[in-house]
């Protein structure tokens, strides 16, 4: 399992979408970019589709993704 905790683009409130890890100043769930990303959509459209969430952090949430697989 992934620790989003030291992940500087996402936040998560146990008031607001059921204490989901989401991207910070969004309600967008991090779960959705994965999600999209496995039904084939690219980058890009995933930020079109969710305009609260810019590239960066879309980006940062990978990286920080592919950082934890590197050290588990």
């Amino acid at each position: 399992m992934i620790d989003w905790s030291s992940c500087p683009a996402v936040e998560r409130d146990p008031q607001r979408v059921s204490g989901a890890w989401v991207f910070r100043g969004t309600r967008v769930p991090v779960a959705a970019l994965f999600e999209n990303l496995e039904d084939g959509a690219q980058l890009s459209d995933f930020v079109a589709w969710f305009p609260g969430v810019s590239l960066r952090q879309a980006r940062e949430v990978l990286e920080h993704a592919a950082r934890s697989l590197e050290v588990a």
